[in-house]
């Protein structure tokens, strides 16, 4: 017996665990699953709502007692890069840039267990064999690349990004870095080149994740001009990062069946 898919996307909670931005706090996530001829406006239409992908899964934090996690993104013609930044680009003049289809790497592989051995050793990633790795950067069902950055005079690799590319701009999916090069700066220096991609390419956003106002490991990204949050089912423009504080009210959560009956989800319709 053949059995169809359903027509509308399933959500789901994920069962509470210890947040890793905020301590003494719980996280919670709503997901979906990511599959099928419409996969690619699925992707889109929940990304401009502040979800993000995690292989063939698509999710936003919806914590029972906190909603301090703001889905964030540059807008790339509200972009100017602050004194610091233009030097980070002239850091990394030398760096060459290669764009491929989404295939891991041993490569890739042991520059990502460098990258977490120094930087995320007790992460949620720390155990990740090289199975799990090539799960991660192959297992897309949408449109997305692995943009590696070089270093001739090392002959390797110092960067790579899993980025989807969206209707409206490029999301990073996840991104790491030779560790042993502070100068360079290269988290930072990836997302200005993204940058540069989207406007060569005339995307007008770049997707970066989720931003925690006081969390020291998500403090980066308020650092770029142009940054949008999404707040109220709308993204609104960071003027002043100061002035956002992390929302830990345990009433500024709405409920789930509130949360999914407020998602808009595409026209999934053949036509013609």
């Amino acid at each position: 017996m053949r059995h169809t898919l359903p027509i509308a996307p399933q959500f789901y909670v994920t069962a509470p665990q210890p947040c890793p931005y905020l301590e003494g706090r719980m996280e919670r996530k709503l997901f979906t699953a990511l599959q099928g001829e419409s996969a690619d406006k699925l992707n889109d239409s929940l990304s401009q709502q502040g979800f993000r992908r995690s292989q063939n899964v698509l999710y936003r934090p919806s914590c029972a007692e906190c909603s301090a996690c703001l889905s964030a993104r540059i807008s790339v013609e509200d972009y100017a890069p602050s004194r610091s930044q233009k030097r980070t680009s002239r850091r990394n003049s030398d760096v060459e840039r290669r764009a491929t289809s989404p295939w891991a790497s041993e490569d890739q592989y042991e520059l990502f267990r460098t990258y977490l051995d120094s930087r995320h050793a007790d992460g949620g990633m720390a155990d990740m064999d090289v199975f799990e790795f090539a799960a991660m950067i192959e297992e897309t069902p949408i449109r997305s690349r692995v943009v590696e950055y070089l270093d001739p005079a090392r002959a390797g690799l110092i960067g790579v990004s899993l980025t989807d590319v969206l209707s409206d701009g490029l999301s990073m999916v996840y991104s790491f870095y030779a560790p042993d090069e502070p100068k360079r700066s290269l988290g930072t220096y990836m997302i200005l080149d993204h940058i540069e991609i989207a406007r060569d390419a005339g995307l007008p956003y770049v997707y970066l994740g989720y931003w925690v106002p006081g969390s020291q490991k998500m403090g980066y990204k308020s650092n770029f001009s142009g940054l949008e949050v999404y707040i109220g089912g709308r993204w609104q423009k960071v003027k002043d990062p100061e002035a956002f504080n992390a929302d830990m009210h345990p009433l500024s959560t709405d409920p789930i069946a509130e949360q999914v009956a407020n998602i808009h989800l595409p026209d999934t319709r053949p036509t013609g």
